[in-house]
């Protein structure tokens, strides 16, 4: 799952509307126009297709991790609020390619103030049954010694979740 498959998901999860994902992006430090977001939300061509594609086209802009981090900042803010950064505390860095799908899930779960029962619930609603240990080992932070990678998989449940329980 790339990460223009994440962010068409999670709009349709969440039924976000496109003038709500301009100021999503805007929020998150991102120029995002009119023109440009259909281009995002536009699904990448698969990988077993015969005609490769890389990069940007005409049709598709790829979504790059910077891209969806910004994203996901931007809904927390425009979930949240503003906050100011505490003393000490940097800017978060641009996670690398393995872990977008915990970023995901770890911004989310800030974003929509949800708890680990509300997590497994979703993931429940989604098709899969995890435990609080395995879902709090995706939570971590990368380098912990119990810290675990969330698969494209698991991450396509929780946003299955979603849509199942904000589309009711």
């Amino acid at each position: 799952m790339d990460n223009n498959d994440i962010l068409i998901r999670l709009r349709y999860a969440l039924d976000i509307k496109n003038k709500d994902m301009i100021e999503i992006f805007n929020l998150g430090g991102l120029e995002v126009t009119k023109e440009e977001l259909p281009k995002i939300l536009t699904k990448s061509k698969d990988e077993y297709d015969e005609e490769v594609d890389v990069g940007e086209t005409e049709d598709q802009i790829k979504c790059t991790h910077k891209m969806l981090d910004s994203f996901l900042n931007g809904f927390i803010t425009f979930k949240r609020g503003k906050q100011d950064p505490k003393p000490g505390q940097t800017e978060s860095s641009v996670p690398p390619e393995r872990s977008a799908n915990n970023m995901l899930l770890k911004k989310l779960k800030v974003a929509l103030q949800l708890t680990a029962e509300d997590m497994l619930e979703l993931l429940h609603d989604g098709g899969i049954v995890v435990s609080k240990g395995e879902l709090g080992a995706i939570l971590r932070k990368e380098g912990h010694r119990n810290y675990k990678v969330c698969g494209d998989n698991f991450a396509r449940k929780f946003l299955r979740g979603l849509a199942v329980k904000h589309r009711e």
